[in-house]
């Protein structure tokens, strides 16, 4: 992608919003993105309603100019379509355009993500303005990405949602009777005997606020289940028709939609197989953890098959959205960026360019501030680092990670292991996962994220943590695998149903009992407060959240269970079928049993880090066929050292390294060592 598009470099820029602006101020711009770096901005996000002053009225003279300005300063372009928001008048005279929340309640014109994806007034115009833009600019050489809309997400429980959800249930399952077994609506009576008679699931129907944690719980699991695959299929179906009309002027440039990180409510690794290239916005609270964004770099990069991803947005100061608006440390912003890249981004991006004057982000950090120089703390880092991309150049470009772990993130499981009727309100399945990568991240062994669909047979190590649902065919491909000589790791409240939710009945976990060599008899709810335990080479570990009570068949316990009735019965237990070796740990451990446990796993597979480095020092490599880049990245607040096995040179810094010398590091201190293979 980026040689096709003459990218000759990491491109570095962002949200650029000169409609908010009057044109005096737009020649000021370009001269400070000179200064920064600055080499692509993200224009016409939100810009549909100075673009389209009604049905049939299009006014592009204002874009026109802003398009010229920034080819005329050599500067490329992600080009949004700008339907994230719809205009007023569009709400006005077209309120099937308007989304139904959950509650019954039907939104009026105002804030984003308030279009309704099955409304025929927004596909119509939506698709005309993506045409419209993508006909009007397809000779601007210097457009290398398309941007569609804007942070997909919600949800619409309307009457078009409705009528669309029974077709989409027709196309899913054909017949009244396949809909009825699929759902179990023997179950308090609720057969249908006709489509007419389904309904979106919702706070009217079948959803409810659990009177314990006030979370949203659902009677019928099926349904709810169903009607999240469709919101999200429906949605999609959005991104593809703009994409279409795009594809149709400029085929050649790559389109993409900008992800949320770890967002429950669409199916990032279905959209993804429709996108020319995956991307996300990153903005970690204050106190996250630095494994946090890089789970999600992981998760993006691994979408494309470990091909660059961009980082679409960032914040180069303060993130004015969080509960507390704290600024950005120095150093970290620029550590942030080149963590990004570590992980597989070819691109450094933020929003926004031009801190906004009014409106709810008025005060979210910007490349150029109110004071509206160059004179501020956070513009200088930015141009540092600006300068510092110029410097390396087209080196990482295209350079992908080698993983031999893999980790199971499959977003329908997770939305039917938390939509489940028990067995307890703290089943939390991205929590789950974390526990895993965190032990990996921390001995920086580089980890990709497969979805139950995906092939797993090049992997030395499989981790599928709390994987509820098993998808068809699934228990097939990881017998397979192991048979063949894979490691495979899965933890409590995994394999209990099928795609519909439906209880695979014959004993936990269903289809997997003769992989994991156990049958799990029920399960024991730990409340917050209480811990059951467990000794794992000497050393005592808590048992939270759920305890299986499971037996042998098979399997041999490496682990029991300290207390309660089911003292001395199995928690770890690891099995031999054919050439591969499979575990399975039956209950959530503390963050010291993990990385024991895995670190174990990981020798004996010879699975080794990239480098041995203190506690918050990361490395990873990104690499081609001719060089390695190892990453080193000091997430500490003191200097650190680490010391590389071959030699190299920093590509940041020009020193050049013996092998076994030591790299020191200042206080989130990067450095990119460039090693022949």
């Amino acid at each position: 992608m980026a040689e096709q598009n003459k990218v000759k470099k990491i491109l570095y820029g962002g949200d650029y919003n000169p409609e908010q602006w009057p044109e005096e101020i737009w020649q000021e711009d370009m001269r400070l993105f000179g200064l920064a770096g600055i080499d692509i901005v993200t224009l016409n996000v939100f810009n549909w309603a100075n673009l389209q002053p009604s049905e049939e009225e299009y006014d592009f003279s204002k874009l026109d100019k802003i398009m010229n300005l920034v080819r005329e300063n050599n500067i490329k372009v992600c080009m949004a379509t700008s339907t994230g928001a719809h205009p007023a008048w569009m709400a006005t005279r077209h309120p099937d355009i308007l989304r139904v929340e959950k509650d019954g309640m039907k939104r009026r014109f105002g804030a984003r993500h308030n279009s309704c994806p099955n409304s025929p007034t927004y596909r119509k115009y939506a698709v005309a303005l993506a045409s419209k833009l993508a006909e009007r600019y397809k000779d601007y050489d210097n457009i290398v990405a398309w941007h569609v809309s804007n942070e997909f997400g919600g949800e619409c429980v309307c009457d078009n949602c409705a009528k669309a959800f029974r077709e989409w249930v027709r196309n899913r399952y054909g017949t009244i009777d396949k809909v009825n077994e699929a759902w179990n609506t023997s179950f308090w009576g609720h057969r249908f005997y006709d489509f007419d008679e389904i309904i979106p699931s919702d706070f009217r129907s079948e959803e409810f606020h659990f009177y314990i944690d006030g979370s949203p719980r659902t009677n019928f699991q099926g349904i709810t289940l169903d009607y999240t695959r469709f919101n999200s299929d429906s949605m999609l179906e959005c991104f593809k028709l703009e994409k279409e009309a795009i594809k149709k002027y400029t085929p050649d440039i790559p389109v993409t939609t900008n992800f949320m990180g770890w967002y429950k409510g669409l199916d990032y690794n279905k959209w993804a197989k429709e996108m020319d290239f995956v991307s996300w916005d990153n903005y970690p609270n204050w106190d996250a953890r630095s494994s946090d964004p890089a789970s999600f770099h992981d998760v993006i990069r691994s979408m494309k098959g470990g091909k660059p991803f961009w980082l679409m947005e960032q914040t180069p100061g303060v993130t004015n959205w969080h509960m507390y608006c704290r600024l950005k440390r120095p150093g970290v912003m620029r550590l942030m960026s080149y963590q990004a890249i570590a992980h597989g981004s070819d691109t450094v991006m933020f929003f926004q360019m031009r801190r906004s004057q009014g409106a709810c982000e008025k005060y979210h950090s910007a490349v150029i501030d109110h004071v509206g120089n160059e004179n501020t703390r956070v513009f200088k880092e930015v141009s540092e680092l600006g300068r510092e991309l110029n410097l390396i150049g087209d080196q990482i470009l295209g350079t992908t990670i080698n993983s031999k772990v893999a980790i199971v993130a499959d977003w329908e499981n997770w939305w039917a292991a938390e939509m489940s009727a028990g067995p307890t309100v703290l089943i939390n399945y991205i929590s789950e996962i974390m526990a895993y990568y965190n032990a990996l991240f921390n001995q920086n062994i580089a980890v990709d994220f497969v979805s139950a669909d995906d092939d797993i047979s090049k992997y030395s190590l499989v981790i599928a943590p709390m994987l509820y649902m098993n998808k068809t065919g699934y228990d097939e491909k990881v017998r397979n695998y192991v048979k063949n000589g894979g490691c495979y790791l899965t933890s409590y409240f995994s394999g209990y149903v099928d795609e519909n939710d439906r209880v695979l009945l014959g004993g936990y976990p269903g289809k997997q009992k003769d992989i994991l060599g156990v049958w799990v008899e029920e399960s024991d709810a730990i409340p917050p407060g209480e811990s059951n335990s467990f000794i794992y080479k000497g050393t005592e570990y808590p048992a939270d959240i759920l305890c299986d009570v499971m037996h042998l068949q098979g399997a041999k316990e490496i682990s029991t269970y300290e207390k309660e009735f089911y003292a001395g019965t199995p928690v770890l237990t690891k099995n031999r079928l054919g050439n591969g070796t499979v575990y399975y740990l039956g209950t959530r451990s503390s963050d010291e049993f993990y990385a024991t446990f895995l670190r174990d796993i990981c020798q004996e597979l010879y699975i080794e880090p990239v480098l041995n480095a203190p506690r918050e020092v990361e490395v990873t490599c990104r690499e081609n066929e001719e060089n390695r880049f190892i990453f080193i990245l000091n997430h500490k607040d003191t200097a650190s050292e680490v010391r590389i096995k071959k030699a190299g040179v920093d590509i940041l810094t020009g020193k050049e390294y013996n092998a076994d010398d030591i790299v020191k590091l200042d206080a989130k201190g990067v450095a990119i060592v460039k090693i022949g293979k």
